[in-house]
């Protein structure tokens, strides 16, 4: 039968009437009674009457329980908002997150931020150095295979790229270790890795690997990057060896020359330099004499020119005087027309000539019984045939 039956009365389960009165109870009269338990628990005082179903107005408890309600509620809302003080330490960075979406990165100190479930902070400690380790045998340009072991070291950079940009950026350090690692030794011959070229692998790894960190947005950044010595496999080891060695005398050797380069160039080049000053002594000395005897000759043909028979007479002179000044001399006296025999010991005077010494003169030897005279004695004939001249 229809609720709005005519003659049914009022079947509304919602009405206040009929049905022995089971309707809802009323909004006004549910809050009062919340505020009267509310008042019992904090001193406040019921009405008459119990739970006040009569109608009256509550006493002043009710007044007193909307207060304390409100101070409740006041006090849970500072509570609330002192939860979203947080404090960043030095070492840290604070990315700050509303409803899941990055918003900011905050340094060191404290902060506020919305509570949950509104914002929420993620500490990322950015002076944490994390290592990889990373072991393989590798190909070398010149085809030839060389065990190598890398390290690398890292730590975060941008702690808003390393939550966000990528999913894992530990992996993708990892992943570009090895394809910069196989690249750059692919690139190198064997010899320049095991030797002298490790730093400079080592350090254009570095710059390659930080190169794709930056292009994935990782947050990372690669402090260092080690390269242990490497070493070839053990079945050729011994001929590595060898050539390792033979390299190492290489070095020694050329050590060795250049040390003794060192000293003997400066050697070398001071005598070289002193020569040279004696070369230019000389040619200043034989200039200097050559002029002077120039400005001599310009003076004696000036002389000559005036008085020929007289500077010819005494150039003679002087010329005879210079001549038989080194030579030993036999001065004979043929006045009275007697003509003396002579004989000169000329065995005696070659033996003399040859075994003579500055320092030690021979002796002139006698002739007709005198004694000898201690002068030097130089091709005798010829200084008597020029005294006969002379005559």
């Amino acid at each position: 039968m229809a609720w709005n039956e005519p003659g049914g009365g009022p079947k509304d389960p919602w009405s206040g009437k009929g049905g022995g009165e089971q309707g809802p109870p009323d909004l006004d009269e549910v809050v009062r009674k919340l505020q009267e338990r509310l008042g019992g628990l904090f001193g406040g005082q019921q009405p008459p009457g119990g739970g006040g179903a009569s109608g009256g107005h509550p006493g002043g408890g009710g007044r007193l329980s909307t207060k304390v309600v409100g101070a409740i509620i006041g006090v849970l809302i500072v509570i609330w908002l002192a939860t979203g003080i947080y404090i960043v330490e030095p070492a840290e960075r604070g990315v700050v997150m509303r409803f899941g979406r990055y918003v900011d990165t905050t340094g060191p100190g404290p902060h506020w931020h919305i509570p949950l479930p509104i914002e929420s902070v993620v500490k990322v400690n950015v002076d944490e150095i994390s290592t990889l380790t990373h072991r393989a045998a590798m190909l070398t340009q010149d085809e030839n295979i060389v065990e190598l072991e890398l390290t690398v070291q890292s730590r975060i950079q941008d702690a808003a790229d390393y939550l966000f940009q990528d999913q894992d950026p530990e992996r993708t350090l990892n992943d570009a270790t090895v394809t910069v690692a196989r690249v750059v030794i692919g690139q190198s011959k064997l010899d320049f890795v095991m030797t002298e070229g490790r730093g400079a692998v080592a350090v254009t790894i570095k710059e390659r690997i930080q190169k794709l960190m930056d292009r994935y947005k990782t947050g990372l950044i690669v402090t260092s990057v080690n390269m242990q010595p490497a070493k070839p496999p053990e079945q050729v080891k011994a001929a590595f060896d060898d050539a390792i060695k033979a390299r190492e005398d290489k070095e020694r050797l050329e050590n060795q020359a250049e040390a003794y380069s060192n000293e003997v160039l400066p050697s070398a080049r001071g005598n070289a330099a002193r020569i040279l000053a004696d070369a230019k002594a000389y040619r200043d000395r034989v200039i200097a004499s050559s002029e002077g005897e120039a400005a001599r000759f310009s003076a004696v043909l000036a002389e000559y020119s005036k008085a020929p028979e007289v500077t010819r007479q005494r150039l003679y002179l002087e010329t005879m005087e210079e001549v038989l000044s080194k030579n030993g001399k036999v001065v004979l006296d043929v006045t009275d027309g007697a003509n003396s025999l002579m004989y000169l010991p000329i065995d005696q005077l070659m033996k003399q000539t040859q075994t003579q010494t500055p320092s030690e003169p021979p002796a002139q030897p006698a002739v007709n019984g005198s004694p000898a005279r201690p002068e030097r004695v130089e091709a005798p004939l010829r200084a008597v045939d020029r005294e006969r001249r002379v005559r």
